[in-house]
C-alpha cells in the first residue's frame, strides 16, 4: 500500500468511528429535545470539549496557523481575545443560561429562549433571530466546507470539488442520523484528536529545526517583525483582533452546550476543562506556524499555501499512517464545527419557524423535519462554496462578527438586566446584524476601514437595547418571577 493509501486508511478509520457514533446517537434519540439538545444530559467533559471543538473549526488548524505563518505573532492577539472571551463566557453566561432556559418554559433553542424570556407575543423576536441564524450560519458552514475541500486538495491532490463532496457526505450522514447527541460525542472525540495533533506536530518540528531557541533565531534572521506582538499591526488592528472575544456570548452553536449540560453545578468543572483545552490548542497552533517558518527556511521544502502549513508538516514529519491520523485532526476540527452549526440551523428552521406555521405536530414529525432541514442547509452551503473565493479566515471572521454583534448583547443583557424588553432585543439585534452586513462595504477612507465590524455592531446593539428598553419597559409579573427564580436556582447550584 502506498503513502496515500496508508493515509486514506487512517482517515477512513476515523470517519468510520464518527459514523458509528452517529448511529449510536440515532439509537438514543427519542424526541425533539434529544435531537436538538441531547435531553440536557451532557457531562462536564463532553460539554467542555464539544463546545471547544464546535468553536475552533478549520480556523484552528488552517486559518490561524496560516495567519501566524504569514504575518507572525501580531496575529496572536486574536487568540488572546478569544481565550479571554471564552473564559468570561463560561464564567458569566454558562451557569445563568443553563438555569434560565429551563425556567423560561424549558427553552431548547436560542430563538425560543428569547421569545420565552421576553414574553414576546408578536413572534417577531423568534422570527428575526431565526433568520439571523440562517443567514450567518450559511457563511459559517461555507467556511467549514471550503476548509475541508482545501484539506483534501492539499493532502491527496484531489480536486476541490471531490473534497467538498466527501466532507459534506460524511458530516451529513452522522449529523442527520444522530442529532445533537451524535454531534456532541463526536465533538468530544474530535477535541481529543485535535489537541493531540496540535501538541505533537510542533514538538517533532522543533527537533528538525534545532530546538526552540534555534527556531526563534532562524525566524529572527528572516524577519524580526515576525516575533513581535506589535510588528506590522496598529492599535485599531489589535482592538479588532481582541474584539473576536466579544463574539463568544452570541455564538448559538457554542452557548447551546451550556443549555445541554446536566446542571449548573457542572459548569465550573467544564469551564476548567474547556479553557485548559483551548489554551493548549492555541499554543500548539501558534508554535506549529512558527516551527513551520523555520522548517521551510532550513530544509528547502516549499509551502504553496500558508493555510496548509499544519497539513504539510504532518505529511513531511510522520510515517504515512501516523500522518493520516494526525491529518484526521484537521477533519475533526472542520467536521465538529459544521455538524454543530447544522444542528442549530436545523433547530431554527424546525422548532422556531415551522412550529409557527403548524402548531399541532408530533415529535416524530419534528425530528423528521429536523433531519430534512440538515439536508437542505448542507446542500445549499455546498452549492454556495462550489466556486472557492474568500480565505477560510475571512469567511469565519464575517460569520463570527454576525453572531457576536447580533446575539451577544441580547443574550448577555437578557440574563443580567430584568428590565430589558422584547422591543429592545429586536432593535438591538437588527442594529447589530445590519451593521455587520453593511460596514465592510463602506469606504470610510480612514482608520475605520480597518476596524473589525464586530466592534461597531456590538456597540450599536447595546445602545439600541438600552434606549429602546427604557422607552418600552412595563412591569411584567411573570418576567420578574422567572428572573428571580433563575437567580434562586443559580444561587442554589453554587451550594450557598
Amino acid at each position: 500500500m502506498g503513502e496515500n493509501g496508508l493515509k486514506l486508511l487512517a482517515i477512513g478509520v476515523y470517519m468510520v468511528v464518527m459514523l458509528i457514533i452517529g448511529w449510536y446517537g440515532y439509537r438514543r434519540t427519542k424526541d425533539l429535545s434529544d435531537y436538538m439538545l441531547g435531553g440536557r444530559s451532557l457531562g462536564p467533559a463532553v460539554s467542555a470539549l464539544s463546545a471547544g471543538a464546535a468553536d475552533m473549526s478549520g480556523w484552528l488548524m488552517m486559518g490561524f496557523p496560516g495567519a501566524v505563518y504569514g504575518a507572525g505573532l501580531s496575529q496572536v492577539w486574536i487568540a488572546i481575545g478569544l481565550t479571554v472571551g471564552a473564559y468570561l463566557n463560561w464564567l458569566l453566561v454558562a451557569p445563568r443560561l443553563r438555569v434560565y432556559t429551563e425556567v423560561a418554559n424549558n427553552s431548547i433553542t436560542i430563538p425560543s429562549f428569547f421569545e420565552n424570556r421576553f414574553k414576546d407575543s408578536t413572534l417577531l423576536l423568534r422570527i428575526v433571530s431565526s433568520l439571523v441564524i440562517l443567514v450567518f450560519f450559511t457563511f459559517y458552514v461555507s467556511s467549514g466546507i471550503v476548509a475541508g475541500a482545501v484539506f483534501f486538495n492539499s493532502t491527496f491532490d484531489l480536486s476541490y470539488h471531490a473534497g467538498l463532496v466527501i466532507l459534506t457526505s460524511v458530516v451529513l450522514l452522522y449529523t442527520l442520523a444522530g442529532g445533537f447527541l451524535a454531534v456532541s460525542w463526536t465533538d468530544f472525540v474530535q477535541g481529543l484528536i485535535m489537541l493531540s495533533a496540535l501538541l505533537l506536530i510542533p514538538l517533532i518540528a522543533f527537533f528538525h529545526t534545532g530546538g526552540v531557541q534555534e527556531t526563534f533565531d532562524t525566524i529572527e534572521k528572516i524577519d524580526p517583525a515576525l516575533l513581535s506582538l506589535f510588528g506590522g499591526t496598529t492599535a485599531v488592528g489589535i482592538v479588532s483582533s481582541l474584539a473576536w472575544g466579544l463574539g463568544y456570548v452570541g455564538q448559538p452553536h457554542i452557548i447551546v452546550r451550556f443549555m445541554a449540560i446536566q446542571s449548573a453545578k457542572e459548569v465550573k468543572i467544564a469551564r476548567r476543562i474547556g479553557i485548559g483545552w483551548m489554551i493548549l490548542c492555541l499554543l500548539g497552533a501558534t508554535f506549529t506556524a512558527l516551527a513551520g517558518i523555520a522548517f521551510y527556511e532550513k530544509t528547502g521544502y516549499e509551502l504553496s499555501n500558508p493555510e496548509a502549513v499544519f497539513i504539510d508538516l504532518g505529511q513531511i514529519l510522520f510515517h504515512p499512517f501516523i500522518a493520516g491520523l494526525v491529518l484526521s485532526a484537521v477533519l475533526a476540527a472542520i467536521m465538529s464545527t459544521i455538524s454543530s452549526q447544522l444542528i442549530v440551523t436545523s433547530s431554527a428552521l424546525t422548532e422556531d419557524l415551522f412550529r409557527l406555521v403548524k402548531r399541532n405536530v408530533t415529535d416524530k414529525e419534528l425530528v423528521f423535519l429536523g433531519r430534512l432541514s440538515v439536508l437542505i442547509v448542507t446542500v445549499v452551503a455546498a452549492a454556495m462554496t462550489w466556486v472557492q473565493s474568500d480565505t477560510i479566515l475571512a469567511l469565519v471572521a464575517h460569520a463570527w462578527a454576525g453572531f457576536g454583534a447580533s446575539f451577544g448583547p441580547v443574550v448577555f443583557l437578557g440574563l443580567f438586566w430584568k428590565k430589558m424588553t422584547n422591543w429592545g432585543a429586536i432593535a438591538g439585534m437588527a442594529a447589530g446584524a445590519i451593521t455587520v452586513l453593511v460596514w465592510p462595504n463602506i469606504d470610510f477612507q480612514s482608520w475605520l476601514d480597518d476596524l473589525y465590524e464586530m466592534v461597531p455592531g456590538f456597540l450599536l446593539n447595546l445602545v439600541f437595547i438600552y434606549i429602546v428598553s427604557l422607552l418600552t419597559y412595563k412591569p411584567n409579573e411573570q418576567i420578574e418571577s422567572e428572573f428571580k427564580e433563575s437567580l434562586r436556582r443559580l444561587h442554589e447550584s453554587k451550594g450557598n
